[in-house]
């Protein structure tokens, strides 16, 4: 045991050395100086004391991580593992909260287990801050060998470390699920179904559980994309997954329902407008109302034409739909237009366009007009913007 402490202490000075950082810290020189010096037989060990005096923990949190490191019969491995962690970059804080998350963390092993699985990180191009980010993050899952095998896996699928750390944080099984069971199965069907790598990442990094769930869950969403018009291999697929994810049949049902009452469009309607902006799913109905009440009864838009053209009830309507409208209004009212300008056209311009468009060019015959305009986007009505 001794040998062991002093080769880790020998590692970590030489790598504190090497280090263009600044030098190490005094809390992590009492660390090396703990892993260092030989505890007293006659000296008991208080696990809950060092939890708090050492580890940083609050008292709460140490009475409850102390249970599971009654076996701890010397401080020997943990400080080690603080020593080991301090190495690494991590914080105080960051270590206390490591533990308090996985007190079983100070009873891993720094050369069996730890330090391999560092060395194998690092030979797959991490960092040691992103090791550092990753043991935050991974806690009981970084003190197994495996992670190595399977972030070997994940970089190249999700196409970054900050990627994964997006994806891990949204699923956090992808560090425990079986990658030969679970993991590669549900890849390899929603390859089958025309999605790309980055198409698969993306929906990693916002959909719970994309890769971790049962290949019969990933199946029935599927199916539910295919059932609201979106068939497979699509350009919008991607989108009507991330919309009917992991929504019971009935609920989908219920909200088609919902918009066709809304918009008071016709069954067909209704299917090719989600099939068309399949994100519709996902608005709050109280969303969908003001849009509702806007478009139709303020504009006076005729809902075919918003069935066809759906993707405006996607758009922000106080920062966006509704003043470009009143200018859309103002332009037409004021005949400062050759001819009418269409209510879609204005709204899907962009932001840049729109204004270079239809509020630069009347800056002598409104010069109030942008900052009406400004003053529209959030969300207050200007005097000039009232036609009633």
């Amino acid at each position: 045991m001794l040998r062991l402490r002093e080769r880790i202490v020998s590692r970590l000075l030489s790598f504190s050395s090497t280090s263009t950082s600044a030098p190490a810290t005094p809390p992590l020189r009492r660390l090396l100086s703990a892993v260092a010096a030989p505890i007293p037989p006659s000296r008991g060990f208080a696990v809950e004391e060092y939890l708090v005096h050492t580890c940083g923990l609050t008292r709460p949190q140490a009475l409850k991580a102390s249970t599971k490191l009654s076996h701890l019969k010397s401080p020997a491995n943990p400080n080690a593992v603080l020593a080991f962690l301090s190495g690494l970059g991590l914080s105080s804080a960051d270590v206390a909260a490591v533990v308090a998350k996985d007190p079983l963390f100070l009873c891993a092993g720094v050369e069996r287990t730890l330090g391999p699985v560092v060395a194998g990180l690092t030979g797959l191009g991490l960092s040691r801050p992103e090791i550092a980010r990753l043991v935050s993050l991974a806690h009981c899952r970084f003190r197994r060998r495996s992670i190595v095998s399977k972030m070997h896996y994940y970089l190249p699928l999700l196409g970054s470390f900050h990627n994964f750390l997006r994806a891990l944080k949204c699923s956090p099984y992808l560090l425990t699920r079986d990658l030969d069971t679970t993991v590669k199965p549900n890849v390899a069907f929603l390859q089958e179904c025309g999605l790309a790598a980055c198409d698969i990442a993306n929906l990693t990094m916002v959909i719970w559980g994309m890769l971790t769930s049962d290949l019969e869950r990933l199946q029935t969403m599927v199916t539910c994309a295919e059932g609201i018009g979106v068939p497979r291999g699509s350009g919008m697929f991607r989108t009507a997954l991330h919309a009917v994810a992991f929504q019971s049949e009935e609920k989908i049902t219920a909200k088609l329902e919902y918009l066709k009452n809304t918009f008071r469009w016709s069954d067909t309607q209704v299917r090719n407008a989600v099939s068309r902006a399949p994100m519709l799913l996902g608005r709050s109905k109280d969303a969908l109302q003001r849009r509702s009440e806007f478009l139709l009864a303020e504009v006076g838009l005729e809902p075919v034409c918003i069935a066809y053209r759906p993707i405006i009830l996607c758009l922000s309507l106080e920062g966006r739909v509704r003043p470009r409208c009143y200018v859309v209004k103002f332009l037409n009212k004021n005949g400062l237009l050759d001819r009418d300008l269409s209510f879609h056209t204005a709204v899907m311009k962009t932001e840049k366009d729109f204004v270079e468009k239809y509020i630069c060019p009347h800056k002598e015959a409104a010069p109030h007009l942008a900052q009406d305009y400004a003053t529209a986007c959030k969300g207050e009505v200007p005097e000039n913007f009232r036609f009633t």
